[in-house]
Parts: C-alpha cells; sequence; structure tokens
C-alpha cells in the first residue's frame, strides 16, 4: 500500500489535477501465510491477482515491486514505468549481534528467500536458516518475540517503512548479491491503454530501468523465475553499465558468479550474455537438479 500510495503522489505532482483512487487487492501469496512460496508457484502470486484486475478492467495500473514480477507479463499487459531505485541491498536485523559476521554459531536467521539462504549458507554454514512470510511488520515482532535470531529483508522496504534504527548492518552485494529487481517500483498497464501509458512517461527512469532489463535478461535467459537462487545486481559506473550474478546450491555449497560491462545500450545482450557465462559454468546442472523443487 505504500507503494501504491507512492505512486499515486508522483502522477499527481505530475498531472495536478488528476483522480486516483488506490484498490487494495489481497493475493493468495498474502492469504496462505503458513505455506512456502515455493508451495504456491513461487512470488508470481503477488502479481497474477493484479495482472488480472487490470485485464478485466478494475484497475487502470498495478504496482509491484520489481523483483516479484515473473519474466514474463501476462498477454495484453505492459511495464512502461520503472521507477527511480531505493537501496537494493539486503538488510540484516538481530537482536543478538550487530553483524552478519558476528552472529553465534547455530543463530537461527528467518527468511523466506533461496536467493538469500544459498549465499548466507556459503559464507556462514554453520548458521540455521528458517523459513518467515508476512509483512515486514509481522516478521519483526516475530523476531522481538524471540523466534528468530536475525532477519535479512530488503532494506528498501525498511527504508520506505521508515524502519532505518532496525537495520544492524546493510549487507554488501559482494556478500549477498540482491534479487533481481531489488528496490526498484514497477508500474504495469494494458499495452492497448495508450492514456495510461501516457500518464506514466514522467515517472520512469531510464538509469533505472536499464539496470532493471540487464538484470531481468540474465534471468530470462536462463530459464529462471524469481523464487530461485539467482541473483543479479547491475548499476552504472562511469558511463558504463557493470552487472554481477550469480546461481547456488541451495545448501551454499557451491555458487557460481560472474560480472560483465558495458555500454548501457546493451542493456539486454549483457545479462544475457551473463546468463549463457553461467549456464555454461555449471549454472545448467544446479537448476536441473533444482528443477521442481522450487522456492
Amino acid at each position: 500500500m505504500w507503494q501504491a500510495g507512492h505512486v499515486r503522489d508522483r502522477l499527481l505532482a505530475h498531472h495536478p489535477g488528476l483522480e486516483v483512487q488506490i484498490a487494495g487487492v489481497r493475493t493468495d501469496a498474502d492469504r496462505f501465510l503458513d505455506r512456502p512460496l515455493s508451495t504456491q508457484g513461487g512470488k508470481g502470486l503477488f502479481v497474477k491477482e493484479l495482472e488480472d484486475a487490470l485485464l478485466a478492467r478494475r484497475a487502470d495500473l498495478a504496482v509491484h515491486s520489481v523483483k516479484d514480477v515473473p519474466m514474463s507479463l501476462a498477454p495484453g499487459l505492459c511495464m512502461p514505468a520503472v521507477l527511480d531505485r531505493e537501496d537494493p541491498r539486503d538488510a540484516l536485523l538481530c537482536t543478538r549481534a550487530r553483524s552478519l559476521a558476528n552472529l553465534p554459531a547455530g543463530a537461527i536467521v528467518g527468511t523466506s528467500s533461496l536467493r538469500r539462504r544459498c549465499q548466507l549458507l556459503h559464507g556462514r554454514p554453520d548458521l540455521r536458516v528458517m523459513d518467515v512470510r508476512g509483512n515486514v511488520g509481522t516478521r519483526i515482532e516475530r523476531l522481538d518475540r524471540g523466534e528468530f535470531d536475525a532477519l535479512i529483508l530488503a532494506a528498501a522496504g525498511l527504508l520506505r517503512l521508515g524502519l532505518r534504527e532496525r537495520i544492524a548492518e546493510f549487507l554488501a552485494p559482494k556478500a549477498m548479491l540482491p534479487a533481481i529487481g531489488q528496490g526498484a517500483l514497477g508500474v504495469e498497464c494494458r499495452e492497448d491503454d495508450a492514456a495510461m501509458r501516457e500518464l506514466l512517461v514522467p515517472l520512469h527512469d531510464a538509469d533505472t530501468g536499464r539496470c532493471v532489463e540487464a538484470e531481468r535478461a540474465v534471468n530470462q535467459r536462463m530459464h529462471g523465475s524469481c523464487h530461485l537462487p539467482i541473483a543479479a545486481y547491475a548499476r552504472l559506473d562511469g558511463g558504463r553499465l557493470r552487472v554481477d550474478a550469480l546461481v547456488g546450491r541451495l545448501d551454499g555449497s557451491e555458487i557460481i558468479r560472474r560480472s560483465a560491462a558495458g555500454s548501457p545500450d546493451a542493456a539486454r545482450a549483457i545479462g544475457e550474455g551473463l546468463g549463457r557465462e553461467l549456464l555454461a559454468a555449471g549454472g545448467e546442472t544446479i537448476l536441473a537438479e533444482l528443477d521442481g523443487r522450487g522456492d
């Protein structure tokens, strides 16, 4: 809802007098918090009902965290606006230490992400990783009740909700490569709705759009999904687009990581090239072993 309100405010700033109504949609992923995302079809469940509302013309726009958006949108829909990115890093929240390195052996870390689980266990195989679902407030309440010793959440969500003080450590991409599209908001609409697409033009951030395009191209080339242990992070540096990507085993025993750089105009090609490199370096075997196991 914060994201929807943010997009509404941005629209009104560029189009004074525009009438914008927010219609909340409760998804299956929100309803069944006692089940891992993998058993329900992955993060795409956060998007499906919103896309259904667009296609049924019950809504004109849908706002998503890009990291939750499947690699292929529903036919007839497009995502013409990607807003400027918030901090893309993951963040550690904990009650027993002030950094990941200082967590005691055997500490329980809560996360619902296989990407995080893989990288966490690669660096700290002594930790215990447990699944956790629910919104940010619910997860933090469970941390404070002592159900976990630490949580790993997207820094962007915490910062947007004014919870910076709960962050014990921002995890550097070198140690915890972010999810594809993490920190970015995307706005989806119907392809044939020219009026809505025109309204969204001022909201699109070209630099973030190129980074997200490169990251998503990695996953598309690997035929992956947003709930597999695949990560990619792109950023502009000195006029060059630099991309890091990885794939790994769930137990952290093996991580394959590659990097590439090039012109921002070649964002998709750079991402696809990295995807091919990861597959050739052993990623294809890892993903084949995971096939059918999900998130």
